[in-house]
């Protein structure tokens, strides 16, 4: 029987084409000596062996292997097609759902139907949302132990709806909690407050510590009726939309900053008309680009500045080299006041002017818009460095620095400055026990305002005044080795949690200002995932043309941007235009060389400007 099953295997294998020659084991001797009974014997079960050895197993194997290899193949096209049409972000291949979804199709194995229109915008959309809705209620411990903000902002999106977000923000995160269709609803403080009120009631009044919105005057209303009604919360207006007011104040009030800013649009709008020039551009810069989005609009317009500084000398080489002197491009007049812009030196002086105004509030802008850390505990402290940094920056001449200070006092002033601004310093032991430190009147009665209204109970009230003066005197753990030598390595919120456990009254106080946030910018990331795949399919189907008028290059920047940024409130990546006014600022040096680089082919071959490249973008935000 065995015989006859090693010859069927013997005979399926030839089929295949496995080459069966196996010679029988004499073990070394001749085969005169061996008995051919054995000799068949032999042969019989090396072939019985062979037959299930891995080699031949593994070659089967390897044809099956090609065979799925093929099918993958296939796959993979439809998957990535699939991405290509319909817009999709190529890093949502490094999500865990995306590999758990495929993990879970390739259990179901051959026959799965993927889930229908109808089941994802309503089955599964019900199913978790009910889910999501756990993960909020997880979220409440660390809303009744830190105290919470809610956040929102509004924005129209392409039907023209005007749509609010509401979020939650509190040291465990940031979670989107509502969108509201407020379309219906005329935008007046009374209607608004009546939403954002019952946004607190669904929160809990006892979490919320501040709501923070825009600057705009409905909502600065709508926040003085809710503190009328809600005595224990604060509503604070948000630091990085007064920031970007601020640096939009810059532009329009001083001469220097309007002339510069439409200097540097024009060059950018009359490069990114054209689409040759683009190319040519790309090859001076090795690819990098001149405008840079950046956290609002008019941090866009100075961070594009610093880009051009940083490559004023790729932007001189390419005008004055061949490829753009043999163009028809540089004939015209239009290209010719162009070049003259890029080669003037003091075009270029300008920009550090500019920029050397400026770059310190974008760095405290950067620190209130991050989400790596709470805000509330810096913002003072940082906006006060900055006003020192740029009088240093202006080595102290004061017509030279005043007006930028007026314009951020009047912003500072009258809209930023709160009493939880203030508090924040007064609790922050990383500032607090700094070297030559020292309370400011102001900075105490902030803090004590902020106490009144946060802390409802007298008695617990008198107990937050009296641990004051441990943390002034740094009594207690606030004073031992380890609280000293975290100064360095922890936040604000993880010294008070490990080192003011024996004043629980301050410490809850403390860690309620310190955890908070200082903007409503999360709000602006959350803006509907679907328009902005509508947004981003029609711009990518945008067809460029060669353009030769510069108003028809300027017309198409606009057009890309108003397809691409349609609603996305806050996050405008062009110049924006200027506006006049009769202010000044002087530069930093009291000469005015008004001398521009000679652009003749035979004069500074090199096109260096090497008295005006001294600093780079990077050097003027790490000042």
């Amino acid at each position: 029987m065995n015989d006859i099953v090693n010859g069927l295997q013997v005979k399926v294998l030839k089929k295949i084409g496995v080459n069966f020659d196996i010679e029988g084991d004499n073990h070394g001797g001749d085969d005169d000596d061996v008995d051919p009974r054995e000799k068949r014997k032999s042969q019989g079960e090396l072939k019985s062996k062979v037959l299930f050895k891995k080699g031949l197993t593994t070659r089967q194997t390897t044809i099956n292997g090609a065979f799925k290899k093929d099918i993958r193949e296939d796959a993979c096209k439809d998957i990535a097609l699939f991405f290509y049409n319909n817009v999709i972000p190529f890093n949502v291949a490094r999500s865990d759902e995306y590999v758990r979804m495929f993990d879970n199709v390739a259990k179901h194995g051959l026959g799965f139907k993927p889930p229908s229109y109808h089941e994802i915008r309503i089955k599964y959309l019900d199913i978790y949302y009910g889910e999501i809705s756990k993960v909020v209620a997880g979220y409440r411990s660390d809303w009744e132990k830190y105290g919470c903000t809610i956040m929102t902002d509004g924005w129209t999106d392409r039907k023209r709806r005007t749509i609010l977000n509401f979020l939650v923000h509190s040291p465990k995160g940031t979670i989107f909690l509502k969108s509201i269709d407020a379309s219906d609803i005329t935008k007046t403080a009374d209607k608004i407050f009546k939403m954002m009120d019952d946004v607190v009631e669904e929160v809990g009044e006892e979490n919320v510590v501040q709501i923070v919105t825009d600057n705009a005057e409905n909502y600065k209303e709508t926040g003085e009726l809710l503190m009328e009604k809600r005595s224990n919360l604060f509503w604070t207006p948000c630091a990085a939309h007064c920031f970007d007011l601020m640096l939009e104040d810059f532009e329009k009030k001083i001469p220097l900053h309007k002339e510069t800013i439409a200097k540097g649009k024009k060059i950018t709008t009359y490069i990114y008309g054209r689409t040759s020039l683009i190319s040519m551009l790309h090859k001076f810069t090795k690819n990098v680009d001149l405008i840079r989005p950046s956290l609002t609009r008019f941090a866009t317009s100075y961070m594009t500045l610093g880009c051009l500084n940083d490559h004023q000398q790729e932007l001189i080489n390419m005008f004055k080299s061949n490829e753009w002197k043999t163009s028809k491009l540089a004939k015209t007049k239009d290209e010719i006041n162009v070049q003259k812009i890029v080669s003037n030196k003091l075009f270029w002086k300008n920009f550090l002017t500019c920029l050397r105004g400026v770059f310190p509030l974008v760095k405290v802008l950067r620190i209130v818009d991050s989400e790596e850390r709470a805000a509330m505990g810096y913002i003072y402290e940082e906006m006060d460095l900055a006003k020192e940094k740029i009088k240093a920056n202006f080595n102290g001449v004061v017509r030279s620095y005043n007006l930028l200070w007026n314009i951020i006092d009047e912003r500072w002033d009258k809209q930023l400055h709160r009493p939880l601004h203030a508090a924040g310093l007064y609790l922050n032991p990383m500032i607090r026990y700094a070297p030559g430190f020292t309370d400011d009147e102001e900075v105490v009665d902030g803090m004590y305002d902020c106490l009144l209204r946060l802390v409802e109970d007298p008695e617990k009230r008198a107990k937050v005044d009296e641990q004051f003066e441990d943390l002034k005197a740094r009594k207690g753990k606030f004073g031992s080795e380890f609280a000293t030598y975290a100064l360095g390595t922890k936040i604000p919120t993880q010294l008070w949690e490990s080192y003011g456990g024996k004043h629980k009254e301050l410490q809850w106080f403390a860690l309620r200002v310190l955890s908070l946030t200082c903007s409503s910018s999360g709000c602006e990331r959350n803006w509907s995932a679907f328009e902005r795949k509508k947004i981003k399919r029609k711009s990518a189907n945008y067809e460029v043309e060669e353009i030769d008028s510069e108003d028809e290059g300027e017309e198409w920047i606009e057009n890309v941007e108003d397809e691409e940024d349609e609603g996305d409130v806050g996050q405008d990546a062009t110049i924006g235009d200027v506006l006049s006014d009769d202010l000044d600022l002087s530069p930093i040096d009291e000469e005015e060389d008004d001398d521009a680089l000679e652009v003749e082919e035979n004069e500074d071959e090199d096109g260096d400007l090497d008295d005006f490249q001294d600093y780079g973008l990077d050097d003027i935000l790490n000042m």
